[in-house]
């Protein structure tokens, strides 16, 4: 299998849309999370010309607040992380430096979560 791609199309009225490539005709299967949690509602539909995937997230209530939100998108066979929506609301921000973090710190939670997993998968 290709290496699996995720391709942001739009987003609007709270839904993200995405095309995902690379897949080989295989229905993929996302996880989406926001805080830790899935976010739930996301469909996958194969698109006319069968070369690839349209995905549709809804972004989620709690991710639409002041401050800054990250929703991941992961490959769920691999625990992959093929994307990334970042949402920021309220008070303009000074500088970029914090969405690069909030997106570290959510890597870092999915790295941890899998890690555990091996722990326990192997222990």
């Amino acid at each position: 299998m290709t290496e699996i791609t995720l391709t942001k199309t739009k987003m609007q009225q709270g839904v993200w849309e995405g095309l995902l490539t690379g897949t080989g005709g295989a229905v993929p299967k996302l996880a989406v999370t926001h805080q830790g949690k899935d976010v739930p509602d996301v469909t996958l539909s194969a698109t006319g010309a069968g070369d690839g995937f349209a995905v549709q997230i809804p972004i989620p209530r709690e991710a639409i607040a002041d401050g800054m939100h990250t929703v991941l998108i992961a490959d769920a066979a691999t625990s992959r992380q093929i994307g990334s929506i970042t949402l920021m609301a309220g008070e303009a921000l000074a500088d970029d430096m914090r969405v690069e973090m909030d997106l570290l710190r959510a890597e870092l939670d999915m790295l941890k979560r899998a890690f555990r997993r091996h722990c326990l998968e192997t222990g």
